[in-house]
């Protein structure tokens, strides 16, 4: 009996990991992928239908490879939608990405490459999750991204609130948020089955809540008003660094090295856990590229190799991650920090382009659970950007439209 019960958890676990999709990168030689919309920094992009969607990468070579895109529709929990191609896009895809460029002046040779859409070949037909996914010339997959479109249907108020939960009083932020139709023709039905949210803390998609259902129905207003179920914990500012001249030390940087690229060396840094809180100015997560005294960052920025530090005695079931929307808050190899015994300290070395960036330590522990707070500290004063994304599926509906968005930050946290 012990073994059909595990045979059976692990076939609901696979089905669940293989019915939902994830994010990916699969070649080290793309770097520094930013997507982003109507923002500066790259981040999670939620646009309006008909906006336009910018992605930019590097590829860490002079070959000039060829690379090609493909747009993916899918439903509210990221499972594939049901539509065909022509119903949610008008024109092609699977097309190649035809800008790119050579960097010019740079230690590290690399051909940038870009794309927005909508463009002459592609333009989307419908609001919803889309997955888009670069290939390369092989048809292998090298990364993929998410991004949301969404219809001015209805309007979502937010209100940042401490925890309504004593323990978490100190260390945690609640959302509630009402949404209300703005379209005199659109009027949401039966909203309890048809109406799903998903709450984001930071564009983080990660640490996202979802699939609540509206606790009040007052004519043509949805209320959420939950103790626990909408509760994030509050974390800390960002750390940040700037490296924009590589030759000389700016934000962050406490000296620089020419050896076969620049090296940045980052000032080490503490467990902030048991700290009290300091406000720092953060971008929550995001970052920029940016360099000094040049008119094209996208391809006149050279690469580094940023060493990051942390004085953190051994954890020995825990394993340490730097990461923030510059890495897409992955959790990998690539970003694992290792224990160096002669300096007691934490260490971990990653080429980054140069740029300002926000990022964090986080924990993941034995049962592969993450915590954010661990080193950073967790406390309900911290700046945080808050979205609430509302989906509606109509009564025998096919997908998952976006019919509102919502966006708060907790500078104006409430009790």
């Amino acid at each position: 009996m012990t073994n059909i019960r595990i045979t059976i958890s692990f076939l609901i676990t696979l089905f669940l990991a293989n019915s939902q999709v994830q994010e990916m990168d699969s070649n080290n030689e793309v770097k520094s992928i930013s997507f982003k919309s109507n923002t500066s920094q790259s981040e999670l992009p939620i646009l309006s239908l008909g906006e336009r969607l910018y992605l930019e990468f590097d590829v860490l070579n002079s070959n000039e490879d060829d690379f090609y895109y493909v747009i993916e529709h899918y439903n509210f929990d990221w499972t594939k939608s049901k539509l065909m191609k022509s119903e949610f896009l008008e024109g092609l895809d699977n097309l190649r990405v035809i800008n790119y460029e050579n960097s010019f002046n740079t230690y590290q040779i690399y051909s940038n490459y870009k794309l927005q859409i909508p463009n002459k070949q592609t333009r989307l037909r419908v609001s919803g999750n889309y997955l888009i996914k670069i290939f390369d010339e092989y048809n292998e997959l090298v990364f993929s991204r998410k991004f949301m479109v969404y219809e001015n249907l209805a309007n979502v108020n937010l209100q940042i609130k401490r925890s309504r939960n004593v323990d978490d009083i100190n260390s945690k932020q609640s959302v509630d948020f009402v949404i209300k139709t703005a379209n005199t023709n659109f009027r949401f039905n039966n909203p309890k089955q048809t109406v799903n949210t998903i709450i984001l803390q930071n564009n983080n998609l990660k640490t996202a809540i979802s699939g609540l259902k509206p606790q009040y129905i007052l004519g043509n207003e949805l209320i959420y008003r939950y103790n626990k179920e909408t509760t994030f914990s509050g974390g800390n500012e960002y750390l940040y660094f700037e490296n924009k001249d590589v030759r000389g030390t700016n934000l962050g940087v406490q000296y620089t090295d020419l050896q076969e690229i620049y090296h940045s060396y980052l000032y080490l840094d503490i467990n902030r856990s048991k700290t009290s809180y300091t406000y720092n100015p953060d971008i929550n997560g995001s970052f920029q590229v940016t360099v000094l005294d040049r008119e094209n960052p996208s391809v006149e920025a050279d690469y580094t190799f940023v060493h990051f530090s942390l004085k953190q005695p051994e954890m020995y079931k825990n394993s340490i991650y730097v990461y923030g929307s510059f890495n897409n808050f992955a959790l990998n190899n690539h970003n694992l920090m290792n224990y160096k015994s002669k300096s007691g300290n934490y260490e971990l070395v990653m080429k980054l382009k140069q740029g300002f960036y926000n990022y964090k330590y986080v924990v993941v522990n034995d049962k592969n659970q993450l915590d954010e707070g661990a080193i950073s500290g967790d406390f309900y004063e911290t700046e945080n950007n808050y979205k609430v994304i509302v989906y509606y599926r109509d009564l025998g509906a096919r997908y998952d439209r976006i019919v509102g968005f919502g966006e708060g930050t907790s500078t104006q946290i409430s009790n």
